[in-house]
């Protein structure tokens, strides 16, 4: 196609069903006047007049790039990146220019942009790619992942950093309030930090200071690292407060950063953040940005500018940073993979593990894979030799693990009644001689007061009489509620025997915390929960106190807890998804790991009759080795993630509709469908009845599963079917 000035008139597409709000093409053009009168009052661009824009629209069949002339007074700043409006059909929506070029293949007239949001371009290259990727593996649209990865503009922060870039800091720096840290004319530090007063955190691994090494020269290592538990030496020698792993994180960045390339460190919640960030900070590190999106609108899109920018040569954030516009990347690390957090609720539903995963291969960069248990996905990258194994050998992880007892039914069949007690003797002694020397931390695996009650005769589930939610009593003589619409049952009977007296089927952190008390008269008993009071806490004192917990709310200790004990174990275990025995292991392990060593006499008590192999792993200090076990048997039956899968949910009309046109669902690839358990719908009802069907395929036919249900979700919006439909694949549920 040639130039822009010989070819026909091109017209803009608009919505399906919409007549052409601009009329027929009306033949050649031919020169600047001939622009001029297509286009009103704007001209076009002399060089690369046409646009390549992706627009932030919601259908489907409309995920694809669309060309747009560039007015010429907008030439200088609609470059690829920035955001811009223009006109679809009726309306005008946002999106963002990915490419500018001479020529469009669009044979009809197209329309020009409507204006650029900013010149300052939000999206880089390799995070275009990055989404283009996801998308694709996760059969979803463009603009879906684009919204993930790029937060809304903070039109005030944009212009603090646009400012402090065109104006560095001069020798005497000006005063007055920074609001970013602008580094000096190298954003990227080449020499490294001084040392610290302690040993290096990866010398006792087998391969962790080769993988340093390999950082500080430029290379791009592939890693699953299982950390030893504990905490890390202050500088004065005695135990801190940060956990080792973050001081371990801490010292593969700055090994990164002192090669000259940046690094990402995507962890599960924000206290996970201020430790990585207190860890770079002891490390030497300390210009970081910190990008949560727990901190507002404004703090995060500084942290996402100062990332773009290169202001900051280590990113540190939750789940939204796995896409934050690292330039020059080195290292990815990925704390704790096994967490709920790092999987993203909203379409298409991406794990953060899988997206670095993509990353690392797409920009050249190394990858960290660390958590204190391990997931079958992890394992499953070691057996496919895509990375390799980082652990300290048998022997040091005795000297630096704390003792391990699990107190089951055969364990405490000689501690005569006392054993029946959700809190046997034996933890209670454990309990006991622990608090004459420091902190016990408890963890429990629900929050609240009683979240499950039953029937007190006949021991059915109570149920709510309007959305037959499950009940359960938020605190002590307070009316049964039901904990999916939120109304009191105070006048409650059981349907089948008619008894109104409650009994608990699960006790929650608030109950335990009140039974510790009575226990314990005397002692301090502090609870750590998201319902808790006091909320979640980072860090507790190192005098004798009771910490109850809920899985992933544990504060560190100052110096390590003297005891550990994980009650309710049946419960960790009781779960129907695949990944019940892998997450169990990896929540006990997590607070085993803030216990002293069992030469300072740390113990881990494990209370209840847990499945047998998480136990034995825990009891072993040992989940490379149930991972290992859980992916040959996943392997065996033909389960993720030895195959790859698509869960398809919604009306049975539209899955039926959805899933007949994927070429690979049939025979005994889809299984299903099958109606799903009722839901609450937020409004004190439940939704209608809705049903799953389930594709699965090996892991050759990955990319084409995802092409085909791409493909049929476009059928489904450019005919607008009815009924609603979602598409996941890898749905939690099934890994």
């Amino acid at each position: 196609m040639g130039p822009v000035n010989d070819v026909p008139e091109p017209e803009q597409p608009a919505l399906l069903g919409l007549d052409d709000v601009q009329g027929p093409a009306s033949g050649p053009r031919g020169g600047k006047a001939r622009r001029k009168a297509a286009l009103g009052a704007h001209e076009i661009a002399e060089v690369l007049p046409v646009a390549r824009v992706v627009l932030d629209l919601q259908p489907a069949h409309l995920d694809r790039e669309y060309d747009y002339l560039v007015p010429a007074s907008m030439a200088a700043d609609a470059q690829p990146g920035v955001r811009v409006r223009a006109r679809f059909g009726p309306q005008e929506v946002s999106g963002y220019v990915v490419a500018r070029a001479a020529t469009s293949e669009h044979t009809g007239r197209l329309m020009p942009l409507r204006r650029v949001v900013s010149g300052d371009p939000a999206l880089s290259e390799p995070v275009l790619r990055l989404a283009r990727a996801v998308a694709d593996r996760y059969a979803g649209t463009l603009a879906d992942v684009l919204r993930l990865a790029v937060p809304p503009r903070h039109a005030r922060v944009e212009k603090e950093i646009l400012a402090a870039l065109a104006n560095p800091p001069s020798v005497e720096p000006v005063e007055t309030t920074p609001v970013v840290n602008v580094p000096s004319v190298e954003p990227v530090e080449t020499t490294p930090p001084a040392e610290s007063t302690h040993a290096d955190p990866w010398a006792p691994y087998r391969g962790g200071e080769a993988f340093c090494r390999h950082l500080l020269a430029g290379g791009a290592p592939r890693a699953v690292w299982t950390p030893l538990p504990g905490l890390a030496p202050a500088d004065d020698g005695s135990v801190g407060h940060v956990p080792h792993w973050a001081d371990a994180i801490a010292r593969a960045v700055r090994a990164t950063v002192a090669g000259g390339r940046r690094a990402l460190v995507v962890v599960p919640d924000a206290r996970d953040a201020d430790r990585v960030c207190e860890a770079l900070e002891a490390a030497g590190v300390g210009d970081h940005a910190r990008l949560l999106a727990d901190d507002g609108p404004a703090p995060r899109y500084r942290a996402f500018l100062r990332a773009r920018h290169g202001l900051a040569p280590v990113v540190v954030g939750t789940r939204a940073a796995m896409f934050a516009p690292v330039p020059s990347l080195g290292l990815v690390v990925l704390w704790g993979d096994g967490e709920d957090t790092l999987a993203e609720p909203h379409a298409p539903y991406p794990h953060a593990r899988e997206v670095l995963a993509l990353r690392c291969e797409l920009e050249g960069a190394a990858l960290l894979l660390a958590s204190p248990g391990r997931t079958v996905q992890a394992q499953a990258l070691l057996a496919s030799g895509w990375a390799r194994e980082i652990v300290a050998p048998r022997d040091v992880l005795r000297a630096r693990a704390p003792r391990v007892r699990a107190l089951t039914s055969v364990e405490l069949a000689a501690e005569g009644p006392g054993a029946a007690a959700r809190l046997p003797t034996a933890a209670w002694r454990a309990a006991r001689d622990g608090l004459a020397s420091g902190p016990v931390l408890v963890q429990v695996p629900r929050t609240g007061y009683l979240p499950v009650v039953a029937c007190g005769r006949c021991r059915t589930a109570a149920r709510c009489a309007h959305c037959h939610g499950p009940l359960g009593l938020p605190r002590q003589a307070a009316a049964p509620q039901c904990t999916w619409c939120g109304r009191l049952a105070g006048g409650w009977r059981c349907d089948e025997c008619g008894d109104s007296r409650l009994r608990a089927v699960r006790v929650g952190s608030d109950r335990t915390a009140e039974e510790l008390g009575r226990a314990f008269p005397g002692t301090t008993v502090r609870v750590s929960a998201s319902t808790a009071p006091g909320g979640v806490l980072d860090r507790v004192a190192a005098g004798p106190a009771l910490v109850v917990c809920t899985p992933g709310a544990e504060p560190v200790a100052d110096g390590g807890y003297a005891a550990a004990l994980l009650l309710d174990a049946a419960v960790a275990t009781s779960g129907t998804g695949l990944a019940a025995a892998t997450e169990a292991l990896h929540r006990w392990l997590a607070a085993a790991s803030l216990v002293r060593p069992a030469r300072d006499g740390g113990q881990v008590l494990l209370v209840g009759d847990a499945a047998p192999a998480p136990t034995g792993a825990l009891v072993r200090f040992d989940p490379a080795a149930l991972a290992e076990r859980e992916l040959a048997e996943r392997r065996e039956l033909a389960l993720p993630p030895a195959v790859r899968v698509a869960a398809v949910s919604g009306d049975r009309e539209a899955v039926g509709a959805l899933v007949g046109r994927v070429a690979l669902a049939g025979g005994e690839a889809l299984l299903g469908p099958v109606e799903l358990p009722p839901e609450p719908d937020g409004r004190g009802a439940t939704l209608d009845p809705r049903v799953r069907a389930v594709v699965r395929v090996p892991l050759a036919q990955s990319a084409e599963l995802a092409r085909q249900l791409r493909a049929s979700l476009a059928v489904r919006s450019a005919r607008r079917e009815g009924g609603s439909v979602r598409v996941q694949l890898d749905p939690k549920e099934m890994l």
